[in-house]
């Protein structure tokens, strides 16, 4: 015979203030739990919606970065006549031999020095990243010191609106267009010409080749040419990949700091229930054997008291997670560990997510409670009964 939910329901009721309280303080935790998660799964999801299963990433071998590769014109040369990569309506390479260099500007309002990611472009640069819109003014022209800039780059920084002009590299730069890229990490970029941007920084070179295949499937059959060209010590990956890989050590970092602090925060909640749920046993002595004298075990008593703190775990769970919900409509920027540009991402929730608040806020709960459940099942009618 097992103790109705309503009993629990009813106590709770009763003790509106203790449970609030408590519910509080598992509502923090699952906040933070949660936030931290959605942060991590918004990175991720931005550098991830970055890529198109369609094109393959050309870098230096060994370069886990654009910033970090150098890509010789020779060997884009070379790149370009592989009979593999799909050819765009005037009979030429679907290929875009880019550039990328980090560039400080001052912030709005703090005035503070943020890395931004210039990004050198040629004309079929557009093509390839069909999601790039231009929302004010025009495309830039190939040749000139003309550049676009992303949405978010122009709301974040001071100097870069439309019809501006910015000075780096000792030249000076007009912004034609400003841009947006949805939710994918070129939003938080400029792009200009990929020559003048070479003669600019004196690189000579190229960071990155971008190109789409005829087939995805042919993917293999260029890299094992690269693999044998000695004159070509160079990578090959589908941009997903080479984007879904950028979010890596970010991600990792967030998913450790989430864990230790909820860690930190949860111990206090759980003290915090553990403390509510001993002061009701003790406020409930003379209940508890009543419930005994009427035919209810030992473990009936134990399963109400687990489930009572439970109840208050998830109600606490539930709470914190419909706050950090609201953090979806909220777009931050970060430092992409990767790049040490800024990056501007959403928070992303996501059912994962949701399932493990949920299941933490029930943890809690269920750790709360265990030990005030043991001392409510332990106590003797004659004495529970004795004590009124």
């Amino acid at each position: 015979m097992a103790i109705p939910l309503s009993y629990n329901l009813r106590n709770l009721r009763t003790r509106r203030l203790t449970t609030i309280l408590t519910s509080v303080g598992m509502a923090l935790v699952i906040f933070v739990f949660s936030s931290v998660l959605m942060m991590a799964e918004g990175l991720r999801f931005t550098l991830k919606q970055t890529g198109s299963f369609e094109n393959v990433v050309i870098l230096r071998k060994g370069s886990s970065s654009e910033i970090q590769s150098f890509i010789a014109r020779h060997q884009a040369y070379i790149l370009e006549s592989f009979p593999e990569i799909a050819l765009w309506e005037d009979g030429k390479p679907l290929l875009s031999k880019e550039l990328v260099v980090i560039i400080s500007l001052p912030k709005k309002g703090s005035k503070k020095e943020g890395n931004i990611t210039i990004r050198g472009i040629d004309k079929k640069s557009f093509i390839l990243r069909p999601g790039l819109k231009i929302i004010e003014g025009r495309f830039p022209r190939p040749g000139t010191l003309e550049i676009i800039v992303a949405k978010k780059i122009s709301e974040s920084f001071e100097g870069l609106g439309l019809g501006e002009t910015i000075q780096f590299g000792r030249r000076q730069w007009q912004i034609v267009g400003i841009f947006d890229a949805g939710n994918t990490g070129f939003s938080s970029e400029i792009w200009g010409d990929v020559e003048q941007l070479v003669q600019t920084f004196r690189r000579n070179a190229y960071s990155s080749i971008i190109f789409r295949l005829q087939a995805t499937n042919q993917i293999n059959i260029i890299k094992n040419r690269i693999n044998k060209d000695p004159r070509l010590q160079l990578d090959l990956k589908s941009e997903v990949k080479y984007y879904e890989e950028q979010s890596a050590m970010m991600t990792k970092f967030l998913n450790i700091l989430g864990t230790t602090l909820t860690i930190i925060f949860s111990i206090g909640a759980i003290i915090g229930a553990m403390i509510t749920m001993y002061g009701s046993v003790a406020r409930r002595i003379n209940e508890i054997g009543t419930l005994r004298a009427l035919g209810f075990k030992r473990r009936d008593i134990m399963i109400a008291f687990i489930f009572e703190s439970i109840i208050l775990g998830l109600i606490g769970g539930g709470v914190g997670l419909f706050l950090s919900s609201f953090l979806q409509f909220f777009t931050i920027s970060t430092l992409n560990f990767q790049t040490f540009s800024e990056l501007a991402f959403r928070f992303k929730l996501t059912s994962e997510i949701i399932w493990k608040s949920i299941s933490f806020s029930i943890l809690m709960g269920l750790l709360g409670g265990l030990l005030p459940a043991l001392k409510a099942s332990r106590i003797k009618i004659v004495d529970a009964l004795r004590f009124s």
